[in-house]
């Protein structure tokens, strides 16, 4: 079996190539390394061909012998989406369709990567069942296409699709300066480097972590058994956790106090975001529940053995990367 996994050298895609290859699978890699890490993929045994999405040529030709294609590949910044609309829907959208394109040549199983901004703020539980789309910002207006896209070639063609509304994905080689770090790596670098958490808002905005080993483990697991849906499946934890609350699940693992500094809150913040993860256990009913705290524990564990001024290389701070 062959694999492709677009924005493979990004934070979730390098966790994934991990997975796959560790079952035996052989990977393809299709990353511009815009934010995605060389570093990411030393030791793996992984095929990488250094190219964009937005580029019909080379997509075609490194899809055309696969048997699936986890679509990872996107502008995965909130506020790169609102400096640069155009741009991001030129990758997210425009990309999202020739990968599927490409895709119907060898009829690969396609598994798309959306997020939970296409919700926005809505009120009660982001991701209740039926709980409606309403993006917020050029990123999930992108997010939502893309989605839609995914469902629409299952129907119109017969590709075979699994569109995947990720909550917020946190672990290992996730770096603060990333345009998807969100505040998982940017809490637990400062902890760990003995600096303040900056807080945005008044910290009680809350959000559904869920660890990176879960979320690859679901992606390698939808490859191997051809995993379909006809509609977007939330990848939840289906808890809320407010930031207050994870600052003081930190200070429980350094078993030490935190200094905490409020800034104002930022444009196009979503204020709570917890998903419906019934759909998701039915699809994968072997799926082991999530240990936030162990989970967490390991991600400081990562940050101890980093250094303080964190990634070591010259990537950008936002462009195209795992989604």
């Amino acid at each position: 079996m062959k694999v492709l996994v677009t924005g493979g050298a990004g934070f979730i895609g390098s966790h994934l190539c991990a997975k796959l290859t560790g079952r035996g699978i052989d990977v393809r890699v299709l990353d511009d390394f815009s934010t995605g890490r060389w570093r990411n993929l030393v030791n793996l045994r992984v095929e990488v061909v250094a190219g964009s999405v937005t580029d019909t040529t080379t997509v075609d030709r490194v899809a055309r012998d696969v048997d699936a294609i986890v679509h990872l590949a996107a502008v995965a910044s909130v506020p790169e989406s609102i400096k640069s609309p155009v741009r991001t829907h030129d990758v997210n959208v425009t990309g999202t369709l020739n990968v599927l394109e490409a895709a119907r040549v060898p009829n690969a199983h396609v598994v798309v990567a959306s997020s939970a901004a296409v919700y926005g703020n809505a009120s009660g539980t982001v991701g209740a069942p039926f709980s409606p789309p309403r993006p917020l910002t050029p990123y999930a207006a992108s997010k939502l296409t893309t989605e839609t896209y995914a469902t629409s070639w299952q129907e119109s063609y017969g590709l075979p699709t699994l569109p995947l509304r990720f909550f917020n994905v946190f672990g290992p080689r996730q770096w603060p300066g990333d345009a998807y770090a969100a505040v998982v790596p940017a809490f637990a670098a400062a902890a760990v480097f003995g600096q303040p958490l900056l807080i945005h808002g008044d910290g009680v905005q809350t959000r559904d972590f869920i660890p990176v080993d879960t979320v690859a483990s679901i992606l390698a697991d939808a490859v191997e058994d051809r995993v379909t849906s006809p509609a977007p499946i939330d990848v939840a934890h289906g808890t809320r956790t407010s930031l207050l609350e994870l600052a003081d699940i930190l200070e429980g693992i350094l078993q030490r106090r935190l200094r905490r500094e409020f800034l104002p809150a930022r444009a196009g913040d979503i204020r709570h975001s917890s998903g419906d993860g019934s759909a998701l256990r039915a699809l994968f009913p072997g799926l082991p529940p999530v240990d936030l705290h162990a989970a967490l524990g390991e991600t400081v564990a990562w940050w101890r053995t980093q250094p303080a001024t964190g990634s070591t290389d010259s990537s950008p701070k936002a462009g195209v990367q795992a989604a």
